[in-house]
């Protein structure tokens, strides 16, 4: 073989190889929505504000009662 058909040859070897390697990116993942991890605190914090919107209606029912009873009373 000539000197310049083997340097060809390898060019184009090397250029096969380098043209292999350079392939398309796999796309990412799908996102998917993040576990809930801290359940357990968020509850513990909501039930005592749970509790206390539950019992928000009586409250104000007894202080309107209150109010009533006092202008009742002339005051």
């Amino acid at each position: 073989m000539k000197p310049r058909r083997i340097v060809s040859t390898f060019a184009c070897a090397a250029l096969l190889c380098a043209l292999g390697a350079c392939s398309k990116p796999a796309p990412p993942e799908k996102e998917r929505p993040v576990d809930p991890q801290a359940t357990q605190m968020r509850d513990a914090i909501q039930q005592p504000i749970e509790q206390a919107k539950s019992v928000e209606g009586a409250v104000d029912q007894g202080a309107q009662q209150t109010r009533d009873a006092i202008d009742a009373a002339g005051g």
